[in-house]
């Protein structure tokens, strides 16, 4: 066993109580999701379209070539999964949705509008709209029909601003064809616009990375969600640096590197949302699933009720049989002590930055200090956090990246073992985090 692997289950038992985490192919029955839903006032919804028209080097979520046909297949099983949700949502309140991928905008004119018609139709639906877009995506006439759905809050991955990085990353477009479209999108009067930036690239230069920084806040976006290249071992890339194929930079180079783009966007007024997120002043910000509760539709889609976790099978073919069957997708489930629960309630709060004690104790009943009051004084003690009142922590810059370092102790292996089987194996018999 590798120091690595040794630290990780020394600090999960720490903090959860639990030696091991296992993922089990189970379908929970209406009855119990019904009585789940009773505890539950309000929560969020995902929605994954996993359909792009190029599989990225880089990129670890589902995914598969876009096929007309399959996406209007894929549609109707959508609105079949949509109607199962539809007699346990009840009136409660949906607080948040975020339309992930894939490419969602690739599902423009093929079943995006009915997927989304049947949830406003079926759901008491009280948010913005939140979703994923890309560059070639925002073209006039596309950016009119995104607007037309109802979506206000679009995101777009741009990902680099030179053309060797753009070309190293497989994105089919130049510097140019991308701020053109960053351009038509800021435009057309979204309440945020959000940028996804991959920094700490292989051989990047702190110049080209500053260059870069300055170029962002020059487009006017309203939001910059910049974040390091990570390697994912199912990846083509991560297969690539486990070979030694690529100069890769340290841990701390990573640090300097986002210390540079923070510099540059406090400078501009741009203020710390997430880890790797920064919001122009006065805006709301654009957010993925951060949510304490949520339920995920499609293939891929996740779900967290308090108390259990499940995931809908990775795999489009078998997802869309399930549910012209008659049958849920549900591939994998993890029920969740309350020790896990509060460790994952933290995480999230943890990724946000900010987080208030009273929200821990109308979650769990229970005061926060008791649970973490002693780690909150030791990061304190160490610069890790910037404001600690009596009710709010408010994490510092230096807290909030070697944390989230941290974190990606657990969530980077997590990931990519629950992910890449599920990526491997429709329906899993078991997955051992």
């Amino acid at each position: 066993m590798s120091l690595v692997t040794f630290s990780r289950n020394q600090i999960r038992k720490l903090l959860t109580k639990e030696s091991n985490m296992i993922l089990e192919n189970r379908i929970p029955t209406y009855e119990s999701l019904e009585r789940k839903f009773q505890d539950i006032s309000e929560f969020g919804l995902y929605l994954h379209i996993p359909f792009c028209r190029q599989i990225c080097p880089y990129c670890p979520y589902n995914k598969e070539i876009y096929q007309h046909e399959t996406a209007e297949m894929y549609t109707r099983a959508v609105k079949k999964e949509i109607e199962f949700y539809a007699g346990l949502f009840g009136n409660k309140p949906v607080t948040s949705f975020y339309i992930g991928g894939g490419t969602p905008t690739t599902m423009l004119y093929s079943g995006l509008d009915k997927i989304m018609e049947h949830i406003f139709r079926n759901f008491n639906m009280q948010c913005d709209i939140h979703m994923e877009s890309h560059p070639n995506d925002l073209s006039p006439d596309n950016l009119n029909t995104i607007k037309s759905l109802g979506v206000e809050n679009l995101s777009t991955g741009v990902e680099a601003l030179q053309d060797k990085y753009l070309k190293l990353l497989g994105r089919p477009y130049n510097t140019k064809e991308a701020k053109a479209a960053v351009e038509r999108a800021v435009n057309k009067g979204f309440k945020c616009f959000n940028v996804d930036f991959i920094f700490a690239l292989p051989n990047q230069t702190y110049s080209e990375l500053e260059k870069a920084g300055h170029e962002l806040v020059e487009m006017a976006m309203d939001q910059v969600a910049a974040y390091p290249l990570f390697y994912f071992p199912y990846t083509r890339m991560g297969e690539l640096a486990k070979h030694g194929n690529y100069n890769i930079g340290n841990i701390f180079k990573r640090k300097n590197m986002l210390h540079i783009l923070e510099d540059i966007f406090h400078d501009q007024k741009y203020e710390r949302t997430s880890v790797w997120a920064f919001t122009k002043e006065g805006i709301t910000k654009y957010c993925s699933v951060t949510v304490p509760l949520y339920v995920g539709l499609g293939a891929s889609g996740g779900s967290y009720l308090k108390d259990t976790f499940y995931l809908n099978t990775f795999n489009v073919t078998e997802y869309i049989k399930r549910l012209e069957a008659g049958r849920m997708p549900i591939a994998l489930i993890l029920d969740l002590p309350e020790s896990m629960q509060m460790a994952w309630w933290l995480y999230w709060r943890v990724y946000e930055t900010r987080f208030k004690r009273s929200d821990f104790k109308k979650r769990f009943g229970k005061d926060f200090n008791e649970i973490y009051g002693k780690y909150i004084k030791l990061l304190s003690l160490f610069g890790l956090i910037k404001k600690d009142d009596l009710n709010e922590i408010i994490l510092s810059d230096k807290g909030i990246f070697w944390l989230h370092a941290f974190e990606d102790l657990f969530s980077l292996d997590y990931i990519s073992k629950l992910w890449g089987n599920s990526k491997q194996e429709p329906w899993p018999e078991k997955v051992v985090l």
